[in-house]
């Protein structure tokens, strides 16, 4: 028993060095490029990884990982300025470098580490929330992490703390993440649907758009989950 005890606690507390090292690496990144209060507009972080020259591409594949698992900066904000420095295309592969890797870590530490990590990074009641959501509604995370409005890196985290499987988890991201990055990067570069004339009226039906999804997706969550459980559980059988 005192045996199990130890271990308990020195599992935590090598968890809790380990975030604590990351997290004063990425400060002191953050802080020494000037960009821990720069990095709250797209214009404002293109100018800070065209001031980094050869290792902006590092920092931005970097700075997608963090923001994943322990800095609250939106994704869509790093990929619009990523498609403005290098071009939707490649800004969208970095994108997904990053954040794939960032999500397949913080499922990691969820799975590895347990509740006590997620409460110490994400807070007890979100926690509490999105597990037993999960719990319940384990294929509806397909479809959280297509939609714009779910904490993706907190539902990665507590993802860890269910019974979701390793390929169930990076099959989603593998099949989600792509189209959500590549979405954002392409359309924000203004080339596809432009921010004036007719594409302003093309933007308000995509709005529209997003919120009847976001709507209709929490009013039909059941049927939802049994839908996208029947696609599973063809694919298996196939």
């Amino acid at each position: 028993m005192k045996k199990s005890v130890t271990k308990r606690i020195l599992r935590l507390f090598l968890v809790l060095t380990l975030l604590l090292g990351i997290s004063a690496l990425a400060y002191f990144i953050l802080v020494w490029t000037n960009v821990w209060d720069k990095i709250n507009t797209p214009d404002k972080l293109k100018q800070i990884i065209l001031n980094l020259g050869f290792w902006g591409r590092s920092f931005f594949v970097f700075l997608q990982f963090v923001q994943v698992t322990f800095i609250p900066v939106p994704s869509p904000i790093i990929v619009i300025a990523g498609s403005l420095v290098y071009g939707p295309f490649q800004a969208g592969l970095l994108s997904l470098a990053g954040i794939l890797l960032g999500s397949a870590v913080a499922f990691f530490l969820g799975r590895v580490f347990g509740k006590k990590l997620v409460d110490f990074i994400a807070g007890e009641d979100e926690k509490d929330r999105w597990t037993k959501f999960l719990n319940k509604n384990k294929y509806s995370f397909v479809l959280m992490m297509l939609l714009p409005c779910f904490p993706d890196d907190i539902l990665c985290l507590v993802a860890g703390l269910t019974d979701m499987t390793w390929t169930f988890f990076m099959l989603t991201q593998l099949i989600t993440r792509p189209i959500g990055i590549f979405c954002v990067s392409y359309l924000s570069s203004g080339e596809i649907i432009p921010y004036h004339g007719w594409g302003l009226i093309v933007w308000g039906f995509i709005i529209l758009f997003s919120i009847l999804i976001i709507y209709f997706s929490s009013k039909y969550s059941e049927k939802i989950e049994k839908f996208i459980k029947k696609l599973f559980k063809k694919q298996k059988t196939n």
